[in-house]
């Protein structure tokens, strides 16, 4: 057993995590040591329960992990290599190993985290979607958990704008949760990445997602959350965010909805308060890196949208309006604001929503 074989084979051992490891090199100097040695000197080291696991460890739990990860086409690169980021390295308790689809790149230094509730709204929805697609046309990689909710429309904000994403997964890459972003995950693939610290056949178990947290805040230069209840797992990510001394930003919302009571709540214990990107740019002191060619492209389609197509895409905002309201403000026929809408789509400027209800895309 080599060195890299030994880091893969701890990382699939309960409990033994980059503290214990740092305790067993200081005694046994290299990882492919620690299976080497006896173990009354293992004890010793990291008690006995410990201590055994690793003495008794089956040599077809690593060849079976490693057989998945080829054949998944997973990196699969350790705490001691090059290409582990090294922002994680810097965290307490950054993972042994990590499993990564696609590729982590030097961008990746220049990251915000975008977490919120599993059963958003739309205004919490919509402001993941918007915040992510607005740093990543900035050349900021975007990072979230791929949970159905605000991760998944942070993922796709950023995709939107061709920019990098990266999803932090809570299982194994045997067990994509939820099973419906499967393809989404392939999808980040291409043009940023997704990564855990589970080995390949490890379930979404409840226990596992508080730590995957740590590796979104772990990754980042701050977390925004867009939307949470009091109790709400993206708070747990803020948390890890101020123990490892990232900025935590917070999306305003309503005082009378129980969805905003956690993010209104950070932003009372201090969290900045943020309605914009350049908000988050101007607090972490971060060089816009320049809008990509779609952002261009939608900017110039919105300035070429005249006459009453314009009047009419003024009214309509990024939050729903229905088409009796759009007839009352503009004043027009209700047939021509029905023309008016269809242009509007027609140019993806606009999307329908349940309701005779539109907003801006």
């Amino acid at each position: 057993m080599n060195d890299f074989q030994a880091l893969v084979s701890l990382n699939l051992i309960p409990q033994v995590g980059s503290v214990r490891l740092e305790a067993l090199l200081n005694r046994f100097q290299l990882p492919q040591n620690i299976f080497k040695a006896n173990l009354n000197d293992l004890i010793a080291v990291v008690g006995e329960k410990i201590g055994m696991s690793i003495h008794s460890f089956n040599i077809k739990l690593l060849e079976k992990d490693l057989a998945l990860a080829k054949k998944a086409n997973i990196k699969i690169v350790t705490l001691f290599d090059a290409d582990y980021p090294q922002v994680l390295k810097e965290i307490p308790g950054a993972p042994i190993v990590l499993y990564i689809l696609g590729d982590i790149t030097a961008q990746d230094n220049l990251a915000v985290g975008i977490v919120g509730s599993r059963r958003a709204s739309l205004y919490g929805l919509n402001s993941a979607e918007k915040f992510a697609a607005g740093l990543a046309a900035q050349g900021i990689t975007i990072v979230s958990g791929m949970a159905r909710g605000v991760d998944t429309y942070a993922h796709r904000g950023a995709l939107k704008v061709k920019g990098r994403t990266i999803a932090v997964i809570g299982s194994g890459f045997n067990h994509i949760y939820p099973e419906e972003n499967a393809d989404l995950a392939k999808e980040i693939s291409k043009s940023g990445a997704v990564i855990s610290e589970f080995s390949m056949d490890t379930e979404p178990l409840t226990y596992n997602f508080p730590r995957r947290n740590r590796l979104i805040s772990g990754l980042c230069r701050g977390v925004l959350v867009t939307e949470a209840a009091r109790n709400s797992g993206a708070l747990i990510t803020a948390d890890f965010a101020l123990e490892q001394g990232r900025e935590v930003f917070a999306l305003p919302g309503r005082i009378d909805s129980n969805a905003s009571t956690g993010t209104n709540n950070l932003i009372k214990q201090g969290a900045k308060l943020v309605t914009c990107c350049e908000d988050i740019l101007e607090e972490l002191d971060l060089v816009a890196a320049g809008k990509n060619e779609k952002s261009a492209v939608s900017a110039n389609q919105r300035v070429e949208c005249l006459g009453d197509e314009g009047s009419l895409y003024d009214y309509i905002t990024e939050q729903p309006v229905a088409i009796d309201d759009l007839v009352e403000k503009t004043a027009l026929p209700s047939q021509q604001v029905l023309s008016l809408i269809l242009k509007l789509q027609f140019k993806k400027l606009i999307r329908e929503l349940p309701g005779k209800q539109f907003m801006r895309n």
